[in-house]
């Protein structure tokens, strides 16, 4: 049977990341199916702001910034989705009908829900044991989001794990208002080994919008734990060759050899397969040629200068204080190519960083936030 399904997007930045390639992935397996996909927009909702997983409240955007933000969002996953052809990715915005409602709709839809059901969420009653306010648009976002599912009249919503609550609120109101059933499937969200988020909010992004040289490099800068979550959910590497990845990985010979592997994988799926071979060739000569100009992350610092110590405990790729300590007294980092001796040494916006050939050559930029 063919369904109609989609995944909502919500424009908080102008720039969609690898995370989102998980999702974008399994909409693009059920568009060769023949089913019917919508790649949703949330414009109108982006206005509200979606509390999950926020301690505080976000900082809500104006209609023009989130226009602006969407603006690239149909080209960004054109290399995934196709909206021409047979059987075309419909893309929609929300705003086309939750402008349309009327506060007293609004009451009637919200008659749906109860308070105890929305209370019960796990990051409200974080901020509720925090003395933490609670703003009644968060409240309202799960109904404005389900409402999406009544209008476009899906069968089936897809949307990472942590959307399970706002998703299963459509499910209920599909239930209600359309007497139908809406499914909702999740999705795994992209995180290292450790659990650590691959994304804006941990500031390891790797955007979709990058050159495809840095798009590669930022590749190549995740952590080793990144590994195998990364090919389980970013690519299409067959479940036989997953299997003698993970047994490769857990020999730990050359975890640099995979990493190449991911990174020309992932490139390819958005620059494609000719364009990612030459990119891969780019950079190994750039890294033969002269190390400190490969800029492999980004790391933000609040004050200037700081602790090379602390500077470097931001990129999560260490697995202690004591570990980054020692790599420095051994010799094992340069700043502006330079070994520095003591953790204490200082570090300011706009010094290089590179660690020693154990660490597989990283290399970080530091930025004021």
């Amino acid at each position: 049977k063919k369904i109609r399904l989609y995944q909502g997007f919500d424009p908080t930045s102008p720039d969609l990341h690898i995370g989102h390639l998980v999702g974008l992935l399994a909409l693009r397996d059920f568009q060769r199916l023949g089913h019917e996909v919508i790649f949703l927009v949330g414009d109108f909702t982006t206005r509200i702001g979606d509390p999950t997983g926020k301690d505080t409240a976000r900082k809500l955007l104006t209609t023009t910034q989130i226009k602006k933000n969407a603006a690239t969002y149909k080209k960004q996953v054109s290399p995934i989705l196709k909206f021409t052809g047979k059987n075309p990715v419909k893309i929609k915005y929300n705003s086309a009908w939750n402008e349309k409602l009327t506060f007293a709709k609004v009451i009637q839809l919200a008659q749906h829900l109860t308070v105890q059901q929305l209370i019960e969420r796990d990051m409200f009653q974080n901020r509720l044991e925090k003395g933490r306010e609670i703003y009644l648009n968060e409240f309202i976002y799960p109904l404005i989001q389900g409402y999406d599912s009544v209008a476009m009249d899906v069968d089936l919503e897809l949307g990472g794990s942590d959307q399970l609550f706002n998703m299963m609120v459509g499910r209920k109101l599909v239930f209600q208002i359309n007497k139908k059933e809406k499914f909702v499937a999740t999705t795994k969200l992209l995180t290292d080994t450790n659990g650590k988020k691959i994304g804006k909010s941990e500031g390891n992004a790797v955007n979709l919008t990058n050159p495809p040289l840095q798009f590669y490099n930022q590749l190549m800068s995740l952590s080793d734990e990144s590994i195998l979550p990364c090919f389980e959910l970013i690519t299409d590497i067959p479940e036989e060759e997953l299997v003698e990845i993970k047994k490769e990985f857990k020999q730990m010979k050359n975890p640099i050899k995979l990493k190449e592997k991911l990174a020309l994988k992932v490139t390819e799926l958005i620059h494609g397969k000719k364009e990612a071979v030459k990119i891969q060739e780019q950079f190994k000569s750039v890294i033969k040629k002269d190390l400190s100009r490969v800029i492999l992350k980004d790391l933000f610092i609040d004050k200037n200068p700081t602790a090379s110590h602390v500077v470097l405990a931001t990129t999560g790729d260490f697995k202690s204080s004591g570990e980054i300590k020692r790599l420095i007294r051994q010799g094992g980092v340069e700043v502006n190519q330079k070994k520095i001796s003591s953790p204490n040494d200082l570090i300011k916006p706009g010094d290089k960083i590179r660690v020693g050939k154990f660490r597989n050559n990283r290399l970080y930029k530091v930025k004021l936030k």
